[in-house]
């Protein structure tokens, strides 16, 4: 499998992807690898929602994940639960709402590879240190 736009980075080897990419058949190529682009072509494609995902929690990538293209404040807290930690926008005012979007939710009811706990699981919690 061909990789658009592989090359290396001051700080390691880098992927940039299409979002059409399928991330899974990446297997042992992405050992080392320090930064991953993932592209936003249109606002109302999502493909990259799942690659992040798919990075994160089945193969355990660890690396920088960048968000880059269609990329909207609006969307911020959505990419920070599948696992980008980077972004590349030109929309006025991106770094403030960055910023606000990383304590925006005290909670969060769908599990992700961010570790952060779900609502349920803290009502389980609850629940069992109360029955104790």
């Amino acid at each position: 499998m061909e990789i658009p736009s592989e090359q290396p980075i001051d700080q390691g080897p880098m992927l940039v992807l299409d979002n059409a990419e399928d991330v899974t058949r990446l297997g042992d190529r992405l050992a080392g690898v320090k930064l991953i682009v993932l592209n936003f072509p249109k606002f109302t494609d999502g493909r990259a929602y799942s690659q992040a995902r798919l990075l994160r929690e089945r193969m355990g990538y660890t690396g920088e994940l960048r968000a880059a293209g269609q990329v909207y404040i609006d969307q911020i807290p959505f990419m920070l639960r599948c696992g980008f930690d980077s972004f590349a926008s030109a929309q006025k005012g991106f770094a403030e709402a960055l910023a606000k979007a990383r304590t925006l939710f005290s909670v969060v009811y769908q599990p992700t590879g961010d570790g952060r706990t779900t609502v349920n699981q803290l009502r389980l919690q609850h629940r069992r240190s109360a029955a104790a």
